[in-house]
């Protein structure tokens, strides 16, 4: 197999490849239309951030098997596009975590005793030892935005300092938690009150670009911001400004809105801002780690053998997957569901089977349900890894089976839950290749699951659908289909509307705000437009 090199990495891992007997090709000095040549026969790429890999570049690859991404961001990989085109889309989530964790720490300790700023002074001739005032950690509190695997990681060898720990995870239980030692908060508002550090552990998304602006850190006063997460998610200007202003003590950031970054970047300037340019997964062990793992992935997909950090590609053996399949789409969307539905954080998840699938393996089906129900929380989770990202998170698993049937051949059904409230959600597949969502919270309906929906659970009184098709109307949002049942006359009702396109949060608000509406809830699903 021909092996492209896009990005450098470590020759550990393109050692092991040429032991298998594949050929390396680097392409590391290539351009893009250069690359595009070097793919044509191409079975696996390995990329790191710099290389984009899109619709373009896998169009250009038509014998590419997988793509490995030497790290743990996929942001430049579309990997719906891969998968499209059958092509496995693996990162190394585990091979940097600990050098990660380890620089933010560095870090934390740099800004808090201000060791580079004693350093470039003594560097120039001045003796500033009455001038420079760090901060010790002992009895200091720790806030963690984001308690997954480098969080975690962070949070403990911190925590050993004596430090108090508190945290803001609106997807982690409050059990997890308290494991780890961690005060549990419900608003990142109240995590920066009570702490005197705060460090970043969390992916940058629509939601969290720049949500560390200057109102959230003036709520850490006199306290330090250490970001080796994602670029973006700080306001870099007012973070320069509130450090210059003597809101915040210090910070150190190790990633960047804009990288390389710009030299009128204002957090270059401001004196007690430390700075590394992205280095914070750049140890020798990590390095040799990520190329390693991917390389044994690399040679896992060309052998046919599980993909352990695929991000797109279940697995199974040949004579079950061909049963089990419609089952793995349907039991993935009744968890994206029932998680949305359900909102917030959860802390169990059970998945039951009943029919005649109850007599194949469904492991691939359990973590299809698991990857469904942790894809909106952006956990990174995958059909792979998921049962360890819920073992990570504190969520109780519980997989059950049942022959007796009542309306269905099969039966996949998806319950998750926040220790208070209990979403569950049933799926099954009609013939022709025809998925429904069949039951939502005991109500029966033949629902599609496809592109947008919207929940609704109403009091059963005459005008209830009327008014809600009409305010669809004024909002210009058509509906597709339309599936209702209700528990009794007079009683509660639900309603499942398939639309075109997204309502917003407008037309959310001015149909919650209806007294005969109890909840009326967006679903997304991945393949809507």
């Amino acid at each position: 197999m021909n092996v492209v090199v896009a990005d450098a990495v470590d020759d550990a891992g393109l050692a092991r490849l040429r032991q298998a007997g594949h050929d390396i090709e680097l392409a590391t000095d290539a351009d893009r239309e250069e690359l595009l040549e070097i793919v044509a026969d191409a079975h696996a790429l390995i990329v790191r951030s710099g290389t984009t890999v899109d619709e373009e570049l896998l169009d250009a690859a038509p014998e590419l098997v997988v793509v490995g991404r030497a790290g743990i961001g996929i942001d430049n990989v579309d990997v719906e596009a891969a998968t499209d085109r059958g092509v496995v889309v693996a990162n190394a989530p585990e091979s940097n975590v600990r050098a990660t964790a380890e620089h933010t720490i560095a870090l934390a300790f740099a800004a808090g005793r201000k060791i580079p700023q004693g350093h470039m002074q003594l560097k120039d001739g001045y003796w500033a030892k009455g001038d420079i005032l760090g901060s010790e950690f002992n009895g200091k509190t720790l806030g963690v935005v984001g308690l997954g695997r480098i969080g975690q990681e962070v949070a403990k060898r911190l925590g050993n300092l004596e430090m108090d720990l508190v945290a803001y995870d609106p997807y982690l239980s409050e059990e997890r938690a308290r494991q780890l030692g961690a005060e549990l908060v419900d608003d990142i508002e109240t995590c920066f009150e009570k702490a005197d550090f705060v460090t970043l552990h969390t992916p940058k998304t629509a939601e969290t670009e720049h949500f560390v602006d200057e109102e959230l850190l003036s709520k850490l006063e006199d306290g330090y911001l250490i970001n080796c997460a994602r670029g973006g998610i700080v306001d870099e200007s007012a973070l320069a400004e509130a450090v210059e202003d003597g809101t915040l003590h210090g910070a150190a950031v190790d990633v960047f809105d804009s990288e390389p970054v710009e030299p009128d970047n204002p957090l270059l300037a401001a004196e007690n801002v430390i700075v590394t340019p992205h280095i914070a997964a750049s140890s020798e062990s990590a390095k040799q780690n990520v190329s390693i793992s991917i390389a044994d992935q690399i040679l896992a997909a060309f052998e046919g053998d599980i993909v352990t950090n695929a991000v797109n590609a279940p697995s199974a053996g040949e004579g079950v997957y061909p049963v089990i399949r419609p089952y793995v789409k349907i039991a993935e969307t009744a968890g994206k569901v029932a998680m949305q539905l359900l909102g917030g954080h959860v802390e169990s998840v059970e998945i039951t089977y009943t029919g005649d699938i109850t007599e194949e393996n469904v492991d691939v089906v359990t973590a299809s349900a698991l990857q469904g129900v942790f894809s909106p929380l952006e956990w990174q989770a995958n059909a792979i890894n998921a049962e360890r990202i819920a073992e990570e998170r504190g969520v109780e698993v519980t997989e059950s089976k049942t022959r007796q049937v009542e309306d269905f051949n099969n039966l996949v059904t998806v319950e998750v839950s926040d220790g208070e409230h209990t979403v569950t959600v049933d799926g099954t597949q009609f013939a022709d290749d025809d998925p429904r969502i069949v039951r939502i919270q005991g109500y029966r309906v033949e629902a599609i699951p496809h592109g947008h929906m919207l929940v609704v659970r109403n009091r059963d009184e005459p005008g209830v659908i009327g008014y809600i098709g009409s305010v669809m109307g004024e909002y210009d949002i058509n509906i597709a289909g339309m599936f209702n049942n209700r528990q009794s006359r007079g009683g509660e009702a639900l309603t499942v509307y398939n639309l075109d396109s997204a309502p917003g949060e407008d037309l959310l608000d001015e149909l919650n705000d209806d007294d005969r509406i109890i909840e009326a809830t967006h679903i997304s699903l991945d393949n809507g437009e």
